[in-house]
């Protein structure tokens, strides 16, 4: 049983999800493994790029319709750099299992921004995607010029993992497309009340897929998910206020979608107590992660990074 659980993962070349997004690959920590990241637009000396990664099992196909919408908003041609941790996407997995901290991924994250010559960005992060920036932040802080963080906080809302855990579980074992749309709608549809079938279809397509006998096949490492087995809804998990405080005097965007159960109310609230001079969003009518395809999502977002490299340029 543990050869199946930690067999080679493999991911289809052809998947529809990936179709607009290229990668190039990077050899980063022990021999073999390797960060995927997708450039778009001109990465050149001088351009801070916004760097964007995904949440806990997700993965930069989360970011396909923003990206579009974010160059037409500030420049078709300003650079934006997608980033899969490893274990996610087409991100190598991980040998060493108990590597998967928040830690030790933005140290990954550090080296694939020296890789292509990145000496200063913006960042932009969904979920623990958000609590990995932050600990870029506090292990690098020269690179940060300003950070995005959506349903991204000094802690995680037990309740959000012990869902998703559960969640992830259920879908083992489904082996027809029917099932694993009927399943995803409806575990996707009270998070996203109003949103066609179809985009939730796109959004399940995001981490799984069907292989070639017809079973369900994940676009994660599924250690992943045994990793959150010792959650329980009742949990008290001590908030990291110092990874927070990394990004004191760091431009900072706190976002957070209005149906999440990653983010509680109470701690964003306290986020941008802490921060008054932080912008905050609601984004309304959304879970996690965040559609973000939507000109009234994304103009903020482009606006932030437009005032901030704006301030950035005026500092030099």
């Amino acid at each position: 049983m543990a050869q199946a659980m930690f067999r080679k993962r493999v991911v289809p070349t052809d998947h529809p999800a990936f179709a607009s997004l290229p990668v190039q690959h990077f050899a980063v920590g022990p021999a073999g493994e390797r960060i995927a990241a997708h450039v778009s637009g001109r990465l050149t000396i001088g351009r801070a790029p916004l760097v964007c990664v995904a949440g806990y099992q997700r993965n930069m196909s989360d970011y396909s319709d923003f990206l579009g919408l974010f160059q037409r908003n500030y420049s078709e041609d300003w650079p934006a750099v997608l980033v899969d941790f490893k274990g996610r996407g087409r991100s190598s997995d991980r040998a060493n299992k108990a590597a998967h901290i928040s830690t030790v991924d933005a140290h990954d994250l550090w080296q694939v921004c020296g890789a292509l010559g990145i000496e200063s960005a913006i960042f932009l992060g969904q979920g623990y995607g958000g609590q990995v920036v932050m600990a870029l932040a506090a292990q690098q802080p020269m690179l940060i010029a300003g950070v995005i963080l959506i349903d991204a906080g000094p802690v995680s809302d037990p309740r959000g993992l012990v869902r998703l855990r559960n969640n992830l579980s259920d879908l083992d074992g489904l082996r027809s497309a029917a099932g694993l749309r009927a399943m995803f709608r409806r575990m996707l549809a009270a998070g996203y009340p109003g949103i066609p079938d179809a985009t939730l279809d796109v959004l399940a397509a995001r981490t799984h897929y069907l292989d070639k006998r017809g079973r369900v096949k994940t676009l994660f490492d599924p250690h992943l998910i045994k990793m959150l087995e010792s959650f329980e809804h009742d949990d008290v998990l001590v908030a990291q206020w110092p990874l927070f405080h990394a990004l004191d005097g760091v431009p900072l965007m706190l976002m957070r979608t209005q149906l999440t159960d990653q983010l509680r109310r109470e701690t964003f609230e306290e986020m941008l107590r802490r921060r008054r001079d932080a912008e905050g969003y609601i984004i309304e009518g959304q879970a996690s992660p965040a559609l973000l395809s939507t000109n009234d999502d994304v103009e903020p977002i482009a606006d932030f990074v437009r005032q901030t490299l704006k301030r950035k340029r005026s500092a030099a």
